[in-house]
């Protein structure tokens, strides 16, 4: 498989701030073409350890190409929802966490893969191409309050019952299973464009992030991360959207109050168990990344530190 380009996006902020000991175990929850992956073996010392999980096959055969005779790293095949199985042992041992949320170029690029709605290519989605449902198979037998429900929450798509219905009223005659078919049907939907923003952004975003059950599959990973970090580990996540940044802001700020107590409770605030801290405020790809990387201007990165 020949290199695809791919920029990590906030590459030196995000293992700057996970990189705290040269010697110890990470992982890299999103292997997507390395970037991060690479800089992070760079800052390790000969003692290091570095596991990477993706969910992409071809994330899979592009990290044995790339690091197969790096004896300090590792890959495996799976979701960072279950990174404690592909760690199993290590609980309490690991050093750092990076989640980088985004898609990544390869995916988005390759119109077989079916995330674009500006090229035509099979309408799938699946970021792991060897199992689940595809894109093109949950549209066209989901209920119209389904996909209603999913493009306003996961799409935060304000025609989203509109959509829904020019769907339903289309498939009804042939089925869709091309990407620009179902990009054309929405579009043609969407009374209200966002200027600089194709029509059907919103939809697509929505699709993707429920066939592959990506936020629930972040909240599993934000709780197991707690048990897989050491005192003073760091857990770096770079989101992309707002559903993303929210739910971990909010995950951050849950462990830094450690757990919710009745009011008027005789505890001291030395006892009460938190988890996390927050270390600075969110992070921004700054101008220059922006204008090498488009899509970096909509990246928010947060760190956090496992509190012993």
């Amino acid at each position: 498989m020949s290199q695809d380009l791919h920029r990590s996006v906030l590459l030196r902020e995000a293992v700057d701030a996970l990189v705290v000991d040269p010697d110890g175990f990470y992982i890299d929850g999103t292997f997507g073409r390395g970037g991060h992956s690479a800089l992070v073996l760079e800052r390790l010392g000969e003692a290091g350890r570095l596991l990477a999980v993706d969910k992409d096959p071809q994330a899979i055969e592009f990290a044995g190409e790339r690091f197969g005779n790096e004896p300090r790293f590792d890959i495996w095949h799976g979701s960072f929802a279950d990174m404690d199985q592909a760690a199993a042992g290590m609980a309490g041992q690991v050093s750092g966490i990076l989640l980088d949320l985004g898609v990544s170029s390869p995916q988005l690029d390759q119109a077989e893969r079916g995330f674009s709605f500006m090229q035509d290519g099979p309408l799938d989605m699946r970021m792991d191409t060897s199992r689940g449902i595809s894109a093109a198979d949950w549209v066209n037998t989901e209920s119209e309050a389904e996909l209603a429900r999913v493009f306003k929450e996961y799409g935060e798509e304000r025609f989203a019952r509109r959509m829904a219905g020019a769907i339903v009223r289309r498939r009804a005659e042939t089925p869709f299973a091309r990407t620009l078919d179902l990009a054309e049907v929405v579009k043609a939907a969407n009374p209200a464009w966002e200027k600089g923003k194709h029509p059907a952004t919103r939809v697509f975003q929505a699709i993707r992030i429920h066939v592959n059950g990506e936020l629930d599959d972040l909240k599993a990973a934000l709780e197991k991360s707690l048990a897989l970090l050491k005192p003073g580990g760091r857990l770096v996540v770079i989101s992309f959207h707002s559903l993303e940044d929210r739910i971990v802001k909010r995950f951050i700020r849950e462990q830094e109050k450690g757990p919710q107590l009745p009011r008027g409770l005789p505890v001291m605030d030395s006892q009460i168990h938190r988890t996390l801290r927050s270390l600075g405020k969110a992070v921004k790809a700054e101008a220059e990344e922006i204008g090498d990387n488009v899509r970096s201007r909509s990246a928010v990165m947060r760190v956090a530190e496992r509190l012993g």
